[in-house]
């Protein structure tokens, strides 16, 4: 049952006088339960017990964390068709999205705790001493991860499942040893607190303490910000918008003690698309495939393909033709929220109205309240290099085909690009080596590169990079999707000449955890015969 109260650790409260509705956008009508934001005071509990679960939560072992990951899982599948409804009801999309993110977000869960019952993620590694050595004795030194502390997750407003309150931010803290503080997104309220709900439970199942996880209601930027600014907190993690996302990052540079933001903030994923690509006997494939590209979900993915780049000529003409036939096939989508929609018909507007620009395709049919208009449009190389404008994202079923002149000015806009999640490259693998400066241009700009495919679809597994250089992720080094996403959450730390006894499992002589360990710069999982007088 929804109650519109906030989680603090286990408690729901509800002091405050703030309230506001979720929407739904295929009524185009407020949806009838009232959300009570949280207070300052509840914000700064929810934090305190945060910071006093983490004393206990970090030294759980992999076992018992797994315990728990698994259990949340179980009681999100528990909600059944009362989450699903929901998550429709919130966000106007269809039900079989809502079970596909309810499966993907359940299989993170499931991944993480795989991972922490292991326990090899840890990255033990174990130089031991020399005593005997001249003209320096060598100290006996041991390394591990170690979780950072509480972490603040921002619910994302268009995964309600996957990237919010339980979503691969919220698993991969907990799997790492770190309390979670989620600011639940507004346009999806309900749907978080059935998720918190299940949260919550499966925290008291299991034994955790009290303040892992507290799921925060905010209309606005002020629960954000205290989180951000709280000295609690250590670390966050977003995925949004680029003004949200740098504004968290700002804001947490500024603390005295600054603290990571990992904020995932979009990209327009450029796509080159080589002379093969669009020959008579493959065009049709490629723009149809684009078209369904493009239009996914509404255009309401962070990896939606926003920039196609080719070359000059008939060839590219046919495809943009093509695509401009397969576009207008395409159904319109309802967008998430009323105020999505709007920013997507006003970033439309203003490059369909760019100098040199013009309109491919476009789905004019008439649309319910809240639904895309799908586009396309065509500009040249030139007029898109000195116009900064058409570099911006649009978030939705939006975009652009830029002709290029020749090779160079092909590479020359992809070198100029903003930083990017994913690059794409349409083609036969003969032509790679002679556009092999263009691939390399394209490969210093985004975190994920593809060969012949599209970029919607991010498949959660250990190898895949979902992040880029900035702004399409503050920290590049990072992937915000899979289980060494787990990263992001923990530090090196290591302890020299420590007595055995007293040190983590994960680093004893005996290797009771039976881990893969790198020890004196081989890989074994064997113990330690060393005499205990040597640490």
């Amino acid at each position: 049952m929804i109650t519109g109260k906030n989680y603090i650790g286990f408690d729901q409260m509800a002091s405050g006088t703030v309230t506001y509705r979720t929407f739904d956008p295929i009524a185009n009508r407020e949806n009838e339960n009232l959300f009570v934001a949280a207070t300052s005071e509840e914000v700064d509990k929810a934090v305190q017990l945060a910071v006093s679960a983490f004393a206990t939560y970090r030294n759980m072992s992999g076992q018992r964390k797994a315990a728990f990951l698994n259990a949340i899982a179980d009681e999100i599948m528990a909600l059944d068709e009362e989450l699903i409804q929901r998550y429709c009801l919130e966000s106007g999309l269809p039900e079989g999205r809502a079970k596909g993110e309810r499966g993907r977000t359940v299989g993170q869960l499931r991944a993480f705790a795989e991972l922490v019952a292991e326990g090899s993620w840890v990255e033990a590694i174990i130089d031991t001493g020399k005593p005997e050595r001249q003209p320096i004795p060598k100290p006996d030194l041991r390394k591990i991860s170690i979780p950072l502390g509480p972490v603040a997750v921002f619910g994302a407003s268009n995964f309600p499942l996957a990237y919010s309150t339980a979503g691969g931010d919220t698993a991969a803290a907990l799997a790492a040893g770190c309390p979670v503080l989620v600011k639940s997104h507004p346009m999806h309220a309900g749907t978080g607190e059935l998720v918190a709900s299940a949260v919550i439970k499966a925290a008291k199942d299991t034994g955790m303490p009290n303040g892992v996880f507290s799921n925060l209601n905010s209309k606005g930027i002020e629960v954000g910000t205290q989180l951000v600014s709280h000295s609690g907190v250590k670390a966050v993690g977003f995925t949004g918008s680029i003004k949200g996302g740098r504004a968290l990052f700002d804001l947490a540079a500024q603390r005295d003690e600054p603290i990571p933001v990992f904020a995932e903030m979009g990209s327009i994923n450029p796509v080159v698309v080589l002379p093969s690509a669009v020959e008579d006997s493959a065009l049709d494939d490629w723009a149809a495939k684009y078209a369904s590209s493009i239009t996914l979900g509404g255009g309401q993915f962070c990896t939606n393909p926003g920039l196609l780049l080719g070359l000059k000529g008939t060839a590219l003409d046919g495809f943009i033709a093509s695509l401009d036939t397969e576009i207008k096939k395409m159904t319109s989508h309802h967008m998430l929220h009323p105020n999505i929609h709007q920013n997507f018909e006003n970033g439309r507007a203003e490059l369909s109205a760019q100098a040199g620009v013009s309109v491919v395709g476009s789905y004019n049919t008439l649309k319910a309240p809240n639904t895309t208009t799908n586009t396309v449009l065509t500009v040249s190389g030139s007029d898109f290099l000195k116009n900064p404008i058409l570099h911006k994202e649009v978030f939705g079923p939006f975009s652009i085909v830029v002709s290029c002149s020749d090779k160079e000015e092909l590479r020359t806009i992809i070198a100029q690009l903003e930083g990017q999640l994913t690059g794409t490259v349409l083609g036969r693998k003969s032509e790679l080596e002679a556009y092999k400066d263009v691939v390399a241009a394209l490969g210093d700009r985004v975190g994920r590169i593809i060969f012949n495919g599209v970029p919607t679809g991010v498949e959660v597994c250990p190898a895949m990079l979902h992040g880029g250089p900035y702004p399409a992720s503050t920290d590049s080094r990072f992937t915000a999707v899979g289980v060494y996403s787990i990263r992001r959450w923990v530090r090196p730390f290591s302890f020299q000449d420590w007595p055995d006894a007293t040190l983590p499992e994960a680093l004893q002589n005996t290797n009771p955890l039976k881990l893969n360990r790198l020890v004196d710069g081989n890989w074994t999982t064997e113990p330690l015969l060393l005499e205990t007088s040597e640490i």
